[in-house]
């Protein structure tokens, strides 16, 4: 007499996050300590000058740098709006938002370089100008970046390789972005808004 056969349920899958996303956080933390080493060196620096910004060089700019902080950090909301619609699939929204935050992006890049052709002080001056010039060029690179991955997602977008079901590589972008508005609110504290702060 035969055994009755035994049925196994099968476990059911949990979402987890795909690998790209795991190599961005990687990424993203390696990154977090770059900028959390130079900020350290910037204070300690700071910490054994009797005068900060050392003499000769004037304090920095804050009126249009805040302004461009507002457009930078803004630029999160339309990527917000973009993982909100795309879960949803409303693509057209997705377009939109990525080309918004994109402009957003670019002119805080152009506030840069503006920046960099007009200080009064070169890299080589001192350990305040080289840690300054270092620090605004790490996160323009990274902004710069940004701006390049936008511009991927948005052909993926507008060529129909990204749909609800696949868009990992918005959700990457979306990770990476929000990170480069963050390290921002720190490096903007730091450079020009510390040395006003007596």
């Amino acid at each position: 007499m035969s055994s009755p056969a035994i049925r196994i349920e099968p476990v059911p899958r949990t979402r987890g996050y795909p690998t790209a996303w795991w190599g961005m956080v990687v990424l993203i933390t390696t990154e977090a300590m770059v900028f959390i080493a130079l900020l350290a060196s910037y204070f300690f620096v700071r910490a054994g000058a009797s005068k900060w910004p050392p003499p000769g060089i004037p304090l920095p700019e804050l009126h249009r740098s805040v302004v461009f902080t507002v457009v930078l950090l803004g630029s999160s909301i339309p990527i917000f709006w973009m993982e909100y619609a795309l879960v949803r699939g409303h693509m057209r929204q997705v377009a939109v938002s990525l080309a918004i935050a994109f402009l957003m992006g670019l002119a805080f890049l152009g506030n840069t370089v503006y920046d960099y052709l007009n200080q009064e002080f070169g890299l080589r001056e001192n350990a305040y100008a080289s840690l300054f010039w270092v620090i605004l060029g790490l996160h323009a690179i990274h902004v710069l970046v940004g701006l390049l991955m936008s511009a991927t997602v948005q052909v993926k977008v507008w060529t129909g390789r990204v749909t609800p079901e696949h868009h990992v590589t918005p959700e990457v972008f979306a990770l990476y972005w929000h990170f480069v508005d963050g390290v921002w609110v720190f490096v903007f504290a730091t450079l020009f808004l510390s040395p006003h702060l007596r």
